[in-house]
């Protein structure tokens, strides 16, 4: 599973050795706080996977690493069966526009956006919401 790690300032998205290395990624992912624009989470990532894996390894319903290229940008993907995830939409990132991650701490990296005190920096929406709608906390 990856590694999340959130600060004051930026979020870091830890990947394992084999996770880079099967990712075509040569480090972690970090974005800026004031880069999230949306979080959600859902019980299945896959909805969410758009694009074409360039370059990514993919089993379906298994696991996806990797980039895909969308028409607008690219995502980074990073999940594993048919667990919880968290699907993180970025603004201004100079990487990636989107982050598909699977972690059974998604509540919690919710929660803690929120602790700053910026309720309206970013949407976020749980599981049962579509994926438009706003929650109300």
């Amino acid at each position: 599973m990856v590694t999340l790690l959130l600060d004051s300032e930026r979020l870091e998205v830890v990947l394992s050795p084999v996770e880079r290395a099967v990712g075509f990624r040569r480090g972690n992912i970090q974005v800026l706080r004031e880069q999230i624009a949306k979080v959600m989470l859902t019980d299945d990532a896959w909805i969410w996977l758009r694009g074409v894996p360039s370059p990514a390894a993919t089993v379906p319903s298994v696991m996806a690493i990797g980039t895909w290229k969308t028409g607008s940008g690219r995502d980074f993907a990073v999940i594993r069966g048919r667990r919880p995830s968290v699907v993180i939409d970025l603004e201004g990132h100079e990487d990636y526009e989107r982050l598909l991650v699977t972690t059974r701490h998604g509540l919690e990296l919710v929660r803690a956006l929120r602790l700053d005190g910026d309720q309206d920096k970013g949407d976020v929406t749980g599981p049962d919401t579509e994926p438009d709608a706003e929650s109300d906390g």
